[in-house]
Order: C-alpha cells, then structure tokens, then sequence
C-alpha cells in the first residue's frame, strides 16, 4: 500500500476532536448567562465566543495534543489520525501551529480580553502538551491546566464577552474558579483509557501515579468538594429554586461515584455520561441563579 503524502481530510476533523468542543463551549454560555445582560442582539457577539472557544482553541488544543501524544496513542490508540498514517509526516505539527495562528487571529475580534483569554487559552494548550514543560506528564499539574482552560477561562470570557470586556464580580469568578477545580476530576477520568501507554512513556496520570482506585476516590473527591463550595458561593444570591435544582443535582451525584468507584478503569465512561452530566447542568442552573439575582438587585 502507497503511504500517504497529504492529509485525510476526515482525519483532519478527527484531529480537532469535535466531541471535546462542548465543555468550552458550555461553560461559555454559562458565562453569558451568569452576566445578567439581555441577550438580544447580541447573537452575532456569542456565536463568535462559542466559535473561537470550541472549535478554533479547543480543536487547537486537540490537534497540539495528538501530535505531542503520538508515540503514546501508537500503544493505547494506533487507530488516531496520526499513528494511523491518516495525517501523514509532519502535517500534524502544522495543523496544530496553523489552527492555533486562526484562532488567535479570530479571537482579536472579541476585543481586547477576549483576545487575551483566547492567547491565555492556546498557551495552556501548548504547554499542557509540548515540552519543555508538558504539563500533562504530571497529573496534577495537567489536569488543573485543562481545567482552568476549558471551564475557567470559557465561563469569564462568555461574562466579560456580555460586559463589554469588563471584568466580571467576585461571585462569578469563584463560580469559575470552582469549576476549574472540578474539571480536574473529569480530566482524571479521561485517563484511564490510557494507563498502559501512559505509564509505558513516562506520563505520570494520576491513575498511574496513584493506582486506579485511588484516583478515582481523588477524582470524586474533588468533583463533589467544588461543586459544594460552588453552591455555598451562589447561596446568598440565588433564588431559592435554583438552590434546591442544584442541591439535587449535587445529591444525585454520590450513588453514581460509588458505582464507578467500584470498578473505575471499566466504568470510567459510564460515569462520564452520567455523573459529569449532572455536574454541567450544576453549572447551567449556577449560572441562571446568579442571573436571577443580578436581576433581583
């Protein structure tokens, strides 16, 4: 069979993994949510966000990765676009360097601080997976990066978007704050797809540092302390519907970590559609709270 010379184009768009795009893009429109301004007329501004969030920085971020992650997808994942030969040579790198130039390019229409979120963005990007400091070698570290990427940063830029570039109030930046944290337990879960390729080339995950059963006690562990504190942070500006949503929403959580807890490597992706389903709707119903009580003042 003739090796390829130029890029599979349906290996490009599985390059830029679509099915990640929804985290930033969510926690984004929660941003826009939690400002309390009026969203009429301001569809173009938005749609704009969720483009330069999703599917410019995020697949910028996928791409990056994949191409400093191929020698271990050729263990866990030899079916990826780049170990498959799909995006042959060097392509990879350049898609990665190209995709990431449009996206700061793009995200200078969103102002001044949504062009600098946007370059924060892709610098987290990088650095999550390039060396010299490839954060993703250690757990911590990596994961605490994609978090503050994917909600974090999405959930002040999707406010500030809505204020005009102005800085949102403390309440909703601990919200984000929150979140962040919390995502560093989803990222665990992604992670225990991967322990043998991870372990084989020295990325120390924290299913490998740690052993799977006690990364996912950390794992929930920090999802569930986050979104209490986060809960905590809405009380005295919520009205009372959205605390008791989210409560339940909280509550539903526990039975399902337990069942995951039991066999974590098997059902880490049962748990990815249940328990960070409710954890996402937290964020929504978080963010329409906080919106009501903006409204209420």
């Amino acid at each position: 069979m003739q090796s390829r010379t130029l890029p599979d184009p349906a290996a490009v768009v599985t390059l830029l993994k679509p099915v990640t795009w929804f985290a930033p893009m969510w926690a984004l429109g929660c941003g826009v949510v939690a400002s309390g301004v009026p969203v009429a007329g301001q569809g173009g501004r938005i749609a704009l966000g969720v483009l330069v969030a999703g599917p410019l920085v995020c697949g910028a971020s996928q791409a990056v990765n994949d191409w400093f992650d191929r020698h271990v997808d050729a263990i866990n994942e030899p079916a990826r676009p780049i170990p498959s030969g799909r995006i042959p040579g060097r392509w990879g790198l350049g898609i990665a360097i190209g995709w990431s130039l449009l996206a700061a390019l793009v995200g200078t229409l969103l102002g001044p601080s949504g062009a600098v979120a946007t370059a924060v963005g892709l610098a987290l990007a990088w650095a999550y997976s390039a060396p010299p400091l490839r954060l993703k070698a250690d757990g911590w570290w990596g994961n605490l990066a994609c978090g503050m990427s994917y909600e974090g940063i999405a959930w002040v830029t999707g406010h500030a978007l809505m204020l005009g570039g102005a800085m949102p109030g403390t309440r909703s930046l601990a919200l984000a704050a929150c979140y962040s944290i919390g995502a560093h337990g989803i990222m665990t879960l992604n992670d225990f797809k991967a322990i043998e390729g991870d372990r084989a080339m020295g990325i120390r995950s924290l299913p490998v540092r740690l052993g799977p059963e006690a990364a996912a006690r950390l794992a929930c562990a920090v999802m569930l302390g986050a979104q209490l504190v986060a809960w905590v942070v809405a009380l005295p500006v919520v009205p009372m519907w959205a605390r008791v949503a989210h409560a339940a929403l909280i509550l539903v959580q526990p039975p399902l970590m337990l069942r995951w807890m039991a066999a974590p490597r098997e059902r880490a992706p049962w748990y990815n559609g249940t328990g960070v389903l409710a954890f996402v709707l937290g964020m929504l119903v978080s963010a329409i709270g906080l919106r009501a009580g903006v409204a209420a003042w």
